[in-house]
């Protein structure tokens, strides 16, 4: 799909390109980067494309200059702002509903108000933010994220725009990047579906790009585990999207293990009004504190999904455990860390059997995968 901003926008490296080509390339990246694994013997599987029009979340900056808004995406390798009215990557729900929070971000960001501080009293606007936008199962999840004190006027504004807006679940605040949002207006709690579940989502909360991309790696994972019993890990759980795929196997207790505490209060929150009794949530940071070889030792496999950063320490416990898991399913939004994680599982002992690349990260440089790891 054509775009015109396809040449300014940072988002989409590849989007002139004809599709074929497109692929070819995003898989030759991809092998690249894998000649690094320390192994020659496992299997690359047929890649995994997701389609234009499947984004379900992305954070939209904007600026308000001279009584002008503009919302968007940074121009590449920028701080500039490029105006985008529709971009199609993104869900059509999600493009529907951009007019909406263009006028509610400007109805803010026109709104003055007097703050005190200390014995002074200050005036202030909205100038600059973002807009954290993900489509639900059930509606559009908002976080509008700006350094300022949300006034009465601001909660006003947003419940006057938002209230006769269906479409439109939750609208949250923060004033910085990581902290936790503040509800300004709930209809209801989002949630989105995974296996026979309803998950719910806290305020800004980190989810799979899409929701096909969500199918085929959750699918791919349940296919590893598919003859497994006993105890399973799930570390970086996040939301839990892959614990809620393997709790209608009674026969398999799961632990799932993050250290985000609003995550893991969503999570353990679904888990109770789901009934589920084989998931157990604990609060842990993986980075600072691995799980070691005695609390390895009971696990049949291990499902491990970190950030961009890799899991470095984890891996490094997994590699030198006296008891490893039989077996370990990866899934990284970054090669390049997966590739350093890979050798030292492998050098660890472990065989990697295959790696299939699931393409989410539509016209960019950046792929995600699935890879399986064995005794």
């Amino acid at each position: 799909m054509n775009c015109p901003l396809s040449k300014i926008c940072g988002g989409c490296k590849y989007r002139d390109i004809d599709n074929n080509e497109y692929q070819e390339v995003k898989t030759k990246n991809f092998l690249r980067t894998l000649s690094s694994i320390k192994s020659t013997s496992y299997r690359v599987n047929s890649p995994h494309f997701i389609g234009d029009g499947s984004r379900r979340r992305a954070t939209f900056a904007f600026e308000f200059k001279k009584k002008h808004l503009i919302l968007g995406f940074n121009k590449e390798a920028s701080s500039q702002i490029v105006d985008v009215n529709k971009c199609p990557l993104l869900t059509d729900n999600i493009n529907k509903v951009l007019p909406k929070i263009r006028s509610l971000v400007e109805a803010i960001c026109n709104e003055t108000t007097t703050v005190k501080r200390g014995k002074k009293l200050i005036t202030q606007s909205v100038n600059s933010g973002d807009v954290f936008v993900c489509e639900a199962s059930n509606g559009i999840d908002i976080v509008l994220e700006f350094d300022a004190d949300l006034s009465l006027n601001h909660r006003m504004i947003v419940s006057e725009i938002i209230g006769i807006d269906a479409s439109i679940m939750r609208v949250s605040h923060r004033r910085k990047a990581n902290e936790e949002a503040e509800t300004i207006v709930e209809k209801t709690k989002p949630f989105i579906k995974v296996g026979k579940y309803e998950v719910y989502i806290p305020a800004g909360t980190f989810l799979q790009p899409s929701e096909g991309g969500q199918q085929a790696l959750g699918s791919l994972v349940v296919q590893y585990l598919k003859d497994v019993k006993g105890k399973v890990a799930d570390l970086f759980c996040g939301v839990g999207t892959f614990s809620y795929l393997f709790a209608s196997n009674q026969g398999l207790q799961i632990t799932a293990i993050d250290s985000s505490n609003q995550l893991l209060k969503g999570f353990q929150e679904s888990i109770n009004k789901n009934q589920i009794s084989n998931i157990k949530v604990i609060n842990k940071n993986l980075f600072k504190y691995p799980l070691d070889s005695n609390e390895l030792k009971d696990f049949s496999a291990v499902v491990i999904d970190p950030p961009r950063a890799g899991a470095k320490a984890q891996c490094e416990e997994l590699a030198k455990a006296q008891n490893q898991p039989p077996i370990i399913v990866s899934i990284s939004c970054n090669p390049n860390t997966f590739v350093n994680d890979a050798n030292t599982l492998i050098e660890g002992g472990y065989i990697l059997q295959e790696i299939t690349m699931v393409d989410q990260f539509i016209y960019s440089n950046h792929s995600e995968l699935v890879a399986c790891f064995t005794k």
